[in-house]
């Protein structure tokens, strides 16, 4: 779905993207992890088009992505930024049903949409009339994911989705992530710095560092085979959330 050539990206003339050699595949979930700065936020906002590569080349569903493009395709991806995004001065529902109404989608239409939005993200519709603010925090998220599937993409990019939410509503979002993931079969690729959120939610991982791309695969692959010192030392920092003994 996307392919990436030597991706380099710089910002103030430090490397935030080096070189980066990608393959994304269809109605699979690739998951991008690594420490702060490694460059996968950077990333992700090239795969949508918010930031443009300095050299090398991005391709989406076969079309290299450019400024006479990238505004349709767009609509065939959705997005979910760090902590949701939402609008606070619109309810939940019209920040859900915005492009849509912007789109020209007739009310019935839209109607239906929010409802099985509603049911597949488990968001209850008595909050449909609530704004942000009036919502919790797992329910922002909630909120988001859905204003992302809204137009039904093929492709949904989310950046740190569950970053700031505590262990237990993480946990419960999590399993629903899963299950709408396997039940919508889109392409996904999920920003984390979770090892273990990672190895729940991926088909695959791509460990990142210093904007490049370290090892790509399982974690039973990173386990059994790391392919430098770094991955063992990631691996390990995270063994308590991995259930994994030394």
């Amino acid at each position: 779905m996307f392919r990436l050539q030597q991706i380099r990206k710089a910002f103030q003339g430090r490397p935030a993207l080096d070189g980066i050699d990608l393959e994304i595949a269809p109605g699979r979930t690739t998951v991008l992890i690594g420490p702060s700065g490694c460059g996968k936020s950077t990333l992700l906002r090239l795969l949508i088009g918010l930031a443009e590569p300095d050299a090398g080349s991005l391709r989406f569903d076969g079309q290299l992505l450019s400024d006479a493009n990238i505004a349709a395709l767009r609509l065939r991806m959705g997005y979910v930024i760090q902590q949701g995004g939402l609008f606070p001065h619109l309810t939940a529902g019209a920040n859900v049903t915005l492009m849509a109404e912007q789109l020209g989608w007739d009310a019935e239409r839209i109607r239906q949409r929010l409802a099985q939005l509603s049911d597949l993200t488990h968001f209850p519709r008595d909050g449909l009339d609530r704004y942000p603010s009036e919502l919790s925090g797992g329910q922002n998220q909630r909120l988001a994911l859905m204003r992302a599937l809204m137009l039904d993409p093929e492709v949904l990019l989310l950046d740190e989705p569950l970053g700031a939410l505590d262990p237990m509503i993480r946990y419960e979002l999590q399993q629903d992530l899963k299950e709408i993931f396997a039940a919508l079969h889109k392409t996904v690729v999920l920003v984390t710095h979770d090892l273990a959120e990672a190895a729940f939610l991926g088909h695959r991982i791509v460990l990142m560092r210093d904007g490049r791309i370290l090892q790509r695969g399982t974690l039973a692959d990173m386990m059994a085979e790391p392919a430098e010192p770094f991955v063992e030392q990631f691996i390990r920092a995270q063994r308590s959330h991995l259930g994994v003994e030394d």
